[in-house]
């Protein structure tokens, strides 16, 4: 295990979709606005967590873009001095109104989760008709950020792991990185869907019998987990995040906070440490970088197949 220097901060439980693997049947309502952490102390978190060592963050949900005036909290986040880099995942969906406001707050870069480029497919994937405006949101972001846009892609067998060549082939002539992410069931719905999984080497054998070769392409710190390659002369990339036919927990640098101050070592595992009252004292910064750095401790010990990893609300804490 390296230093942990990058923090996933899930802004809110609630989301504008309602997509087959994500939202848990068992959900039974969500969070009340006073249990959630106001921007500033959001702010004064992310600023302990740079001082324990984070230099990356990435803003997740549910779908951080409902979050009330999203494009001012990024601003109080990219004015905290160390903080390397400020990313967000979205579902895409209010990306056309607010891709240039979060842009001339200081937003480095956007992952966009789009799991099929059918209208028909996207509906049963989604439950909404929306592709046409996440789309618009794909061609937002590419503009705002024209080399700093990515698509997770989660392929599910007899649903649409038939298009694996349709998303590859974005990158022949656009700047994307299309990210395909072996499906994981974390929750009594997911676990409905059966055996969806894809596993890569199915995915990118699929790829490269209707494209050609991918060349493999040399890490940076932006990919993750990611084994990346690129189709002969594309504009963009593409990269297999294989959570379950490989093993990365080694390597992993990465902590959770929760909406509500809950810190995670691990998206498996429960919640170990609590900010929120921290927060609300008024704990001094320094407090709080020392309390986050025991977080990182019990984070050296702990691996997805730990004993009490399981069950995980992914519509709360992002992926």
């Amino acid at each position: 295990m390296g230093r942990i220097d990058y923090l996933r901060l899930s802004l809110t439980d609630r989301c504008n979709l309602n997509c087959v693997y994500c939202t848990p049947l068992e959900k039974r309502g969500f969070l009340r606005h006073e249990d959630l952490l106001r921007h500033e102390e959001i702010a004064r978190a992310v600023a302990a967590f740079v001082k324990a060592g984070v230099r990356k963050v990435r803003l997740t949900g549910g779908e951080p873009l409902v979050r009330k005036n999203i494009a001012g909290l990024v601003k109080m986040l990219r004015d905290i001095p160390g903080l390397e880099e400020l990313a967000l995942t979205t579902n895409g969906l209010l990306l056309p109104e607010l891709a240039a406001p979060l842009r001339e707050a200081g937003l480095d870069r956007v992952n966009i989760s789009l799991d099929s480029l059918k209208r028909d497919v996207f509906e049963r994937i989604t439950g909404s008709d929306a592709f046409d405006k996440v789309w618009r949101g794909v061609e937002a972001a590419l503009e705002m950020w024209p080399r700093g846009v990515k698509l997770n892609v989660v392929l599910m067998r007899r649903m649409n792991d038939a298009e694996a060549a349709d998303f590859a082939r974005l990158t022949l002539d656009r700047p994307l990185a299309v990210r395909f992410i072996e499906f994981y069931p974390t929750n009594e719905r997911a676990a409905r869907l059966g055996d969806a999984l894809v596993p890569t080497a199915e995915t990118r054998r699929k790829i490269e019998d209707a494209l050609g070769p991918l060349e493999a392409v040399a890490p940076s710190a932006a990919d993750g987990p990611a084994r990346v390659y690129k189709l002969r002369g594309a504009a963009g990339r593409i990269g297999f995040i294989s959570g379950r036919s490989d093993y990365f927990c080694g390597a992993c640098n990465r902590v959770r906070m929760d909406s509500t101050g809950k810190v995670y070592p691990c998206l498996f595992s429960g919640a170990t440490h609590d900010l929120k009252a921290l927060l609300r004292r008024g704990a001094p910064e320094e407090a709080l970088a020392s309390y986050i750095k025991k977080v990182f401790l019990v984070k050296s010990n702990h691996r997805k197949d730990s004993p009490g990893s399981g069950h995980i609300e992914m519509s709360s804490i992002g992926g």
